[in-house]
C-alpha cells in the first residue's frame, strides 16, 4: 500500500490540505496516522479549495448524490450473485453496488449483513461483510467507482459495528464486548484503547464511518431495542464511556456517530416498528438523555444520528429525525454540534408516513445532512432534485449539508489506511480481553475462591452453542473438569431470553446481555458478562475457576440485587 490510502489520494486530487471544524476536535496524531491537516476558520469559509466553495460549485445532481447513503446487495462492487443483482435492480434500477454509486453520484454507502440470496438454494449466501479480505476488496471497488464521478470526492463507507448484539463484521476481526460491558468495567482508558483497536481494523478494511457508539441512557423502561447497546443508566458514567469510544475510533481515523439523538433509552417502543414516545419533561431530557451526546460532541464526534423518536417536550408528534426544533434548535443550538447529522434508516416506519421523495426533502430541511438507507432510490434522488429546482429545498440548505460532508471527507483524508496485518492482532485482542475481565460482575455469591468445584456442565438457553463451547474450552484451560451432563450446572442466558429460559437447578446463572433477568434466577451464584464474545467467556471462566476476581459493577439497577456482591 502507498503511504496514503486510496481514499486520501482521491481527496488530495481535488482539495488542498485544508480541514475545517467538523465537530469540536481534530483527531490526535499517532505513530501510525499523520497529523490531520491544519484547521481552517470554519467549514463555510470561502476559498478556492474550501469545502464550502467546492460544494457550491457542484452541479445539482452531484449535490443530491452526496447526501445519500443507501445500502446495496453483494459482496463485490462489480460482480454479484443473480439474486443480489435482482435485489439491487428492484431498489435502485441497477445491478451492482458500483453501478449504484455511478447512477446516483453517491456520497456514501452503508455495508449491511443481510443477503438477497436464497439460503435454501444450496449455495452460501453472500453479504457485504463476509470476511475482512472481501470487505477490503469491496470498499476499494466502491472508491474506484466514486473516483470516476464528476465531483471527484471519495465515498463515505459506513457500517453498524457497535459490538455486542449489533455487529456487522463478525469473523476475522477483534471482537469487543458490548457497550454495557464497558459501562460495567467503568474504566474509560480501557474503553478508548479497545475502540482504537476496533477503529484501526475498520480503517484497514476501508470503512470510514462507524455508526457507533450508542449514546442512549437506559431508563426504567429497560428499552429492549437498546438494552446492552447502552453503556448504562447513569448519564454521567455513560457520558465518560461515550467520549472514550469517540476518542478511540477517531484516533484511528474512523468517524464516530452518536446515536440515537436525543436518546432512545427512556422508551419501551421500537422505532423499527413504530414511533416511540419520549415523555420526559424538557428538564429531564437535559438531565438524563443529553449528557452522553454533549460529552461525545465535546470529544470531537464527527456525526450524530437523529432518532425516529417523538420527543414530546420539544416537538410533540414529529419524529426527531424530521424535527427542525430537535435537530437545529437543540442539537446545533444548545449542544453546539457543527458536524454531519445523519438520519436513522429512512426505510423504518416513522419515515414512511410520507412518500420516499417527500420524506427525503423534509429530512434535509429539518437539519439532516445525510440520508441513511433511503427506500426507492430513484424516487428519493428525483424528489430531492425536483425540490431543489422548484425551491421546496433551498439550494443553500443542500450546499450547507454537502459542505459538512466534504469537510468530514477532508478530515478522513488525513489518515493512512492501515495494512491488513493490523487486523485481529494480539495487541488488539488483549485490549478487548482487558475490558472483558474488568466487566465481569458478581451479583450473588462468594467474592473469593473458586465459584465452582468438581465437574462442571455448561448449559444455555436456545442452544448458544458458540458461547457454550468457548466457555467450556476456557474452563478446561483453567483446570476445571467439564462434562456434557451431570456436572455442576453453569447456565448461560442472553439476548432475548426470558424467565422461562432460566434453569432452576443451575448452581451458577450468567447473563450475557442485560442483567435484568438475574432478578428472577434462583442460583446461589449470579454473574454478568453483558456479552457472549470469546473474551467475555474467557474472563468468566477465570472468575469461575477462582483465578481472577469479578471487578465489574452492574451499570444498571437489577431488582433485589446489588450492583456488585464484592463491594
Amino acid at each position: 500500500m502507498p503511504a496514503l490510502s486510496r481514499f486520501a489520494a482521491l481527496v488530495l486530487l481535488v482539495a488542498s490540505a485544508v480541514s475545517a471544524g467538523c465537530g469540536h476536535a481534530a483527531p490526535r496524531s499517532t505513530a501510525s496516522t499523520p497529523a490531520a491537516p491544519p484547521p481552517a476558520t470554519s467549514a463555510g469559509t470561502p476559498g478556492q479549495d474550501s469545502p464550502a466553495a467546492r460544494a457550491a460549485a457542484l452541479a445539482d445532481e452531484d449535490l443530491v448524490g452526496q447526501v445519500l447513503m443507501p445500502y446495496a446487495y453483494g459482496s463485490s462492487a462489480t460482480e454479484v450473485s443473480p439474486a443480489s443483482a435482482a435485489g439491487n435492480r428492484k431498489m435502485a434500477g441497477v445491478s451492482t453496488p458500483a453501478e449504484m454509486v455511478a447512477r446516483y453520484r453517491l456520497g456514501g454507502l452503508i455495508l449491511v449483513g443481510f443477503s438477497a440470496d436464497d439460503p435454501t438454494s444450496g449455495t452460501q449466501p453472500t453479504t457485504n461483510v463476509d470476511s475482512p479480505g472481501q470487505v477490503r476488496a469491496l470498499t476499494a471497488g466502491l472508491q474506484q467507482a466514486a473516483a470516476r464521478l464528476p465531483a471527484k470526492v471519495p465515498l463515505l463507507v459506513g457500517t453498524d459495528q457497535e459490538f455486542g448484539v449489533v455487529t456487522r463484521i463478525k469473523d476475522g476481526v477483534t471482537a469487543l464486548p458490548s457497550a454495557m460491558a464497558f459501562g460495567a468495567a467503568g474504566q474509560p482508558a480501557l474503553t478508548e484503547a479497545a475502540w482504537r483497536a476496533a477503529g484501526t481494523e475498520l480503517a484497514a478494511l476501508g470503512i470510514t464511518v462507524d455508526f457507533a457508539p450508542d449514546a442512549d441512557v437506559l431508563g426504567d423502561s429497560r428499552s429492549t431495542v437498546i438494552g446492552s447497546r447502552s453503556f448504562g443508566s447513569d448519564p454521567r458514567s455513560a457520558a465518560e464511556q461515550v467520549a472514550a469510544a469517540v476518542r478511540g475510533l477517531q484516533g484511528a481515523g474512523v468517524a464516530a456517530t452518536l446515536k440515537h439523538f436525543p436518546g432512545h433509552g427512556h422508551t419501551s417502543g421500537d422505532s423499527h416498528e413504530g414511533l416511540p414516545v419520549l415523555r420526559q419533561s424538557r428538564a429531564e431530557l437535559d438531565r438524563a438523555d443529553l449528557p452522553p451526546f454533549a460529552a461525545g460532541i465535546d470529544a470531537g464526534a464527527w456525526l450524530v444520528m437523529s432518532g425516529h423518536l417523538d420527543t414530546r417536550s420539544v416537538d410533540p408528534g414529529v419524529p426527531a429525525s424530521f424535527s427542525h426544533k430537535v435537530l437545529t434548535d437543540v442539537l446545533r443550538g444548545q449542544l453546539g454540534f457543527t458536524g454531519v447529522v445523519v438520519t436513522d434508516a429512512m426505510n423504518m416506519p416513522p419515515a414512511k408516513r410520507w412518500s420516499p421523495g417527500e420524506a427525503a426533502v423534509r429530512a434535509i430541511n429539518a437539519g439532516n445532512d445525510l440520508l441513511l438507507m433511503p427506500p426507492d432510490l430513484p424516487a428519493v434522488y428525483d424528489g430531492l432534485l425536483a425540490a431543489v429546482r422548484d425551491g421546496q429545498l433551498p439550494r443553500a440548505r443542500l450546499v450547507e449539508a454537502v459542505t459538512r460532508i466534504l469537510t468530514l471527507k477532508q478530515r478522513l483524508a488525513g489518515f493512512r489506511q492501515p495494512p491488513m496485518s493490523e487486523v485481529d492482532t494480539a495487541a488488539h485482542r488483549e485490549a478487548a480481553a482487558a475490558a472483558a475481565r474488568a466487566a465481569t460482575t458478581l451479583l450473588r455469591g462468594a467474592c473469593r475462591g473458586p465459584l465452582v468445584t468438581g465437574t462442571v456442565t455448561v448449559t444455555a438457553a436456545k442452544g448458544r452453542d458458540q458461547a457454550r463451547a468457548w466457555l467450556a474450552a476456557a474452563l478446561r484451560k483453567a483446570g476445571v473438569a467439564v462434562a456434557d451432563a451431570h456436572g455442576q450446572e453453569v447456565h448461560l442466558v442472553g439476548y432475548g431470553d426470558a424467565a422461562r429460559d432460566l434453569a432452576p437447578s443451575a448452581a451458577v446463572t450468567v447473563a450475557m446481555d442485560t442483567p435484568y433477568l438475574l432478578s428472577r434466577a434462583k442460583s446461589p451464584v449470579l454473574l454478568a458478562t453483558y456479552s457472549s464474545s470469546r473474551p467475555s467467556m474467557e474472563a468468566l471462566a477465570a472468575v469461575l475457576a477462582g483465578k481472577a476476581s469479578a471487578r465489574g459493577r452492574s451499570p444498571v439497577p437489577v431488582a433485589g440485587l446489588p450492583r456488585s456482591a464484592c463491594s
